[in-house]
């Protein structure tokens, strides 16, 4: 009888912490190789980027389901609960399923040291198998070139942005970054590029990729055109409703996934009803996501400068008094985040945080007086009581900000529940 979910789980992070990163792709490719499971037999779309991966996955997976296929979809890291991470039809899929499948791949790796996110991300491609979807959906974890997704050849790749983030293993600059998630295109295969001003020399690298290049800019473009989104690709042009997801820069992470359904409309032809309907469903937690209460409460996962834009840009729609509640994992790029949401909030809470590549609140918090945020900067021993400090101190028509991380948003999530 196999063991539970939850103790594979564990046995794993016991064996390799999955903070533990090792990219490269010889051990992946090795224990793939001895599984009877390997390639899905369907279409495969990876998406890759600095930000909106997993947006792109979920609005691909509200359009598939909207039009009767059925989706299986692989992301990571996950918000609550592990389920979130592999899907079938956008829900959960049986936890007794994905322990028979870590145990399977751990019969198959024989001697092979395999990360925690490694073995996972096998164990989810056996589970694909046995679902037999129409399509998958793979969410690079880190990177692209040396990813663990990358070892299954996608038919279609999207690139969604460029931005500094994990410079310790991706390098410090836009363009060594940008060239990593290159790694995720293929010869003869459909590459979207959402990014709007990629580095200087990436495109011409993509072009002589020998990838079916589709650039954002150049390629296709959007716009809002009234209370719709216009998406024109040489002829063709799409209004479309807005996505359901909050910001204005959802709006091209939807252009590259309806670019992305388009380029596979050969194998699976999606309707323009289909697309309209994905894109007003898609439900993605964490993402500038707002919960009403006064005063109200938003959540969202930013953990670098580039995510810091957005938020920035969505407070600034509105004035209202509001608080952040904010730590971010170690290797985040403290100052830069800082000085992005300068004079965005009036105060700043820097909670501790529980488990591994967590940060002294205190250096967070220096960091951020130095950046400088132009505001007060205080330190507090729990996500939890940070929570309860700004909801109190907030007015009622005000608004309290949690971001910094997933496990920052994870932690408050259980006391929002009880507001609620």
């Amino acid at each position: 009888m196999t063991e539970p979910l939850q103790a594979w789980l564990d046995r794993l992070e016991r064996r390799t912490p999955e903070s533990q990163i090792r990219l490269g792709l010889d051990r992946v490719r090795a224990v793939l190789n001895a599984l009877p499971e390997r390639r899905p037999r369907c279409p495969v779309i990876t998406v890759a980027g600095t930000n909106g991966k997993g947006s792109v996955v979920a609005m691909l997976e509200a359009i598939y389901c909207a039009a009767g296929y059925r989706t299986f979809a692989y992301t990571s890291p996950h918000l609550l609960h592990f389920g979130e991470r592999i899907r079938v039809n956008a829900q959960p899929t049986d936890p007794a399923a994905v322990a028979e499948a870590l145990a399977r791949v751990e019969r198959y790796r024989q001697s092979t040291e395999l990360t925690y996110f490694e073995h996972v991300t096998l164990a989810a491609l056996v589970v694909a198998a046995s679902v037999r979807p129409d399509v998958v959906l793979l969410e690079v974890g880190l990177g692209g070139r040396l990813d663990a997704v990358n070892a299954i050849d996608p038919d279609v790749s999207v690139i969604t942005s460029i931005g500094l983030d994990h410079v310790e293993w991706l390098g410090g600059t836009r363009r060594s970054i940008a060239a990593e998630k290159a790694g995720i295109a293929r010869p003869g295969k459909p590459l979207i590029v959402g990014e709007r001003r990629p580095p200087r020399g990436w495109v011409s690298d993509l072009d002589a990729s020998g990838a079916e290049l589709w650039l954002a800019g150049r390629d296709f473009r959007w716009r809002r055109a009234g209370r719709s989104l216009r998406l024109s690709a040489g002829e063709a042009v799409l209004d479309l409703p807005p996505p359901a997801l909050a910001g204005a820069h959802q709006w091209g992470n939807a252009a590259c996934a309806v670019m992305a359904a388009r380029a596979l409309a050969a194998r699976l032809p999606v309707s323009d009803r289909a697309l309209c309907q994905g894109l007003q469903a898609v439900q993605l937690a964490g993402r500038l996501q707002c919960i009403p209460g006064q005063p109200e409460i938003w959540l969202d996962v930013a953990h670098n400068a580039q995510a810091a834009r957005v938020l920035s840009a969505a407070l600034s729609a509105e004035s209202k008094t509001t608080t952040a509640v904010f730590n971010a994992l170690a290797g985040k790029d403290i100052p830069a985040i800082g000085k992005t949401l300068a004079g965005d909030f009036e105060r700043w809470l820097v909670p501790a945080l529980r488990g591994d590549r967590t940060r002294d609140s205190g250096e967070v918090a220096d960091a951020l007086r130095h950046a400088p945020v132009g505001s007060a900067v205080e330190t507090v021993e729990s996500v939890g009581e940070a929570l309860k400090i700004a909801l109190a101190a907030t007015p009622p028509e005000g608004r309290v900000v949690i971001f910094g991380s997933f496990r920052t948003v994870a932690e408050a999530w259980p006391m929002i529940q009880q507001r609620n």
